[in-house]
């Protein structure tokens, strides 16, 4: 099977089960309902779940029965994208090619949609953590990559830097946090219920998420808003703490190439994987 149509296939499986999930939250008032669907189902390419699925698959185990975990996954992902695109965090009007949620049911629900997702996570894990020793060890995995000393913590450096002095050392921070906690957890817990080797994957994941970050920075530098779905150039403009900043433009896309070939390496230690090689040229070539 080829990337795009696994990848596809994986995308229109959790697109199914996510409007399921959405159609059963019965939440008062109803803006936190309305609220909270809007965000989750505004699209995006749902790189974590996709690589939960993908990694799973690759161990051995079937993905259309971790439904829950994935669910959890995309919960905290859009919950970050809500409150990072508030004015007092990047100040960004648009999400996904659509008004981010703030714009649309105003800051303060903005923060309780945010706030009702994390939530909703949180109670997914936990019943998901009941399943078996394994399902708990990744829930318990997620829960700390999305807190303080994960993804918080890089969202609050990132705030921190922007405006100040700052080199690579403050920039991997960012990067090893903000960006590659969320990145490494779904191929982490994946390995986790496979059996597979956690340390291995984690540095892979970690590896991955860098990329990421990397390519993120760069496009915000040079690539199309349409594309991207958000407002580009914002970065520069407030004095954020990147790779732009720090490198330049050009060295800052030869380190792009060269975590990329480092992915692939790390990625030997998982065993060879055609659709996670996959991942990573995805993810170094993408242009959204």
């Amino acid at each position: 099977m080829n990337f795009q149509k696994q990848y596809q296939g994986y995308l229109a499986f959790f697109e199914k089960e996510l409007k399921r999930f959405c159609a059963e939250m019965t939440h008062r008032p109803p803006v936190l309902t309305e609220s909270m669907r809007y965000s989750l189902l505004t699209g995006g390419k749902r790189v974590r779940p996709v690589l939960f699925f993908g990694t799973l698959e690759h161990f051995g185990v079937d993905h259309t029965a971790e439904v829950g975990l994935a669910l959890a996954l995309e919960c905290i992902h859009t919950y970050s994208l809500i409150h990072d695109d508030l004015p007092t965090m990047d100040n960004d009007d648009f999400r996904r090619g659509n008004p981010s949620n703030h714009k649309v049911f105003g800051e303060a629900n903005a923060i309780l949609a945010g706030d009702g997702l994390l939530s909703e996570a949180m109670c997914l894990l936990l019943r998901e953590s009941a399943r078996s020793k394994a399902h708990l060890d990744a829930a318990r995995y997620l829960a700390n990559a999305a807190g303080a000393d994960g993804m918080v913590a890089g969202q609050s450096a990132d705030l921190l830097y922007t405006g100040q002095t700052g080199g690579e050392e403050e920039l991997d921070f960012i990067y090893s946090h903000k960006t590659g906690k969320l990145i490494a957890a779904p191929i982490v817990m994946a390995t986790l219920l496979g059996g597979g080797d956690a340390d291995a994957a984690e540095r892979f994941g970690q590896a991955l998420g860098r990329l990421f970050q990397l390519t993120d920075d760069i496009l915000d530098e040079k690539g199309e808003s349409v594309k991207m779905g958000k407002t580009l150039g914002k970065d520069r403009e407030e004095d954020k703490l990147t790779c732009v900043k720090v490198y330049g433009l050009k060295r800052a896309e030869l380190l792009a190439d060269r975590t990329a070939a480092n992915c692939l390496s790390l990625l030997s230690n998982l065993g060879r994987d055609d659709f996670l090689a996959a991942v990573v040229e995805f993810v170094r070539n993408r242009d959204n």
